[in-house]
């Protein structure tokens, strides 16, 4: 790959909040996979483990999901940030409201965006989702190796014309995921990554964050 197919695929990709019902073919989804597990971790543990939902048990899992969000009560197995404060919370404002332009949802209207929050919990419609789960035992480090795979696996998806868009909101379920899939209590629910093929006709999908500038970012040393 030349490093302007890398910058493509980096500019094209972004968070989908609406999909197209169409599955995904079962050998893309395990191409994407395999991409995604060619990321670096350390020490090679590959700590990543991944529950993938298809057909009828998506929308049985969506159907129970969004029950759990409305009656249940957050309890992440990894803490949600305490606060945002300065330049992070400006641009998380700055996202939340370009969705909210985007899809006609007006300042104050406190019910119309919790709506779009539950939105989280319909996985967008997507036909599939991936759970991420990794040791508890790596802590910090084996979420750190994680959140490389969700980058990689973004990126594989969107060289096949696959739309995603990785959940923190679903993760805040912890409990109710570990029962519903089984998923052993010695590992830490990271996140969901929803994906399918993009509905790009969908308001939700009509805007797109901005990056902040590489002298925001660094502080060069020699």
């Amino acid at each position: 790959m030349t490093f302007a197919a890398l910058n493509l695929l980096l500019d094209q990709r972004h968070s989908c909040r609406a999909f197209q019902r169409d599955p995904v073919p079962k050998a893309q989804i395990e191409q994407i996979l395999s991409s995604a597990m060619r990321v670096p971790s350390w020490c090679n543990a590959q700590p990543w483990k991944v529950v993938v939902t298809s057909g009828d048990d998506t929308d049985t899992f969506r159907e129970a999901l969004q029950i759990e969000a409305a009656t249940g009560t957050p309890a992440p197995d990894l803490p949600f940030p305490s606060s945002y404060s300065g330049v992070y919370q400006d641009r998380r404002r700055a996202c939340g409201w370009a969705l909210y332009e985007a899809v006609g949802i007006e300042k104050g209207d406190r019910a119309a965006s919790a709506r779009q929050m539950m939105e989280n919990f319909s996985l967008f419609g997507a036909p599939h989702c991936a759970i991420i789960s990794s040791p508890t035992e790596l802590g910090a480090y084996g979420a750190m190796d994680c959140g490389g795979f969700v980058t990689a696996f973004s990126l594989a998806a969107q060289a096949l014309g696959i739309a995603t868009i990785p959940q923190a909101a679903v993760a805040a379920y912890g409990p109710f995921l570990h029962r519903y899939f089984k998923i052993p209590d010695d590992r830490l629910i990271l996140c969901a990554i929803s994906f399918g093929y993009p509905d790009a006709e969908h308001p939700a999908n009509a805007f797109r964050t901005e990056r902040a500038s590489v002298e925001e970012i660094v502080d060069w040393r020699g």
